[in-house]
């Protein structure tokens, strides 16, 4: 999975490479540096 560092703050949801499931990504980014990231499954 890649993550692009020029945008500070970003949600969105892709397909989970293993098992294919859709999952919610949000990442944050300071000076271009991983500060914060989580994972969740969106599944019902």
């Amino acid at each position: 999975m890649l993550i692009d560092d020029s945008v500070n703050e970003q949600t969105y949801i892709e397909d989970c490479e293993v098992c294919c499931n859709p999952i919610q990504i949000t990442s944050k980014f300071f000076n271009r540096e991983l500060v914060d990231f989580q994972v969740n499954s969106i599944e019902q």
